[in-house]
């Protein structure tokens, strides 16, 4: 039996610890407190960052009609099913638009009571740049997610 912060009572996690196989095993331990304090350092960074900026986009949101449309390339897209799901599961009404799919059809889903967050790492994707000019013209409000504060 394992257990994580308690007493290993099974006789493999015993056997782990014994042996060539100590060095490893506390290797792991050390390495896995470094990724930790690392990513908390991270999200101390992030939470940093959060202003004014962040209320307003919170605003909007509660103050529209419509749905939260997230839309996303790759790992940004996946990203944009996550939210989008995570929003679904908490009472808030959200779709993901693959930005491809768009452009066949699929941006008749948007309406202008709707607001889009477009999720881009580098904030330049091409099929994401090319749904701005549609966005527009449907005139639904649309929040940028990016690494990137100078992109499109």
């Amino acid at each position: 039996m394992y257990r994580l912060g308690g007493e290993s009572t099974g006789r493999k996690a015993r056997g782990i610890v014994r042996g060539a196989r100590y060095n490893v095993a506390m290797d792991s331990v050390q390495r896995a407190r470094r990724i930790i304090a690392g990513e908390a350092a991270v999200l101390q960074q992030l939470a940093d960052r959060i202003d004014d900026t962040f209320a307003a986009v919170v605003q909007r949101i509660l103050a529209l009609p419509g749905r939260v449309v997230t839309a996303g390339m790759g790992k940004a897209g996946i990203i944009g099913q996550k939210i989008s799901a995570t929003l679904s599961s908490t009472g808030t009404n959200s779709i993901f638009l693959h930005p491809a799919e768009a452009f066949h059809g699929d941006l008749g889903m948007l309406t202008r009571q709707d607001v889009i967050i477009a999720i881009s790492g580098s904030g330049n994707t091409q099929e994401v740049v090319a749904l701005l000019p549609l966005i527009k013209r449907i005139n639904c409000p649309m929040i940028a997610l990016t690494g990137n504060a100078r992109s499109i």
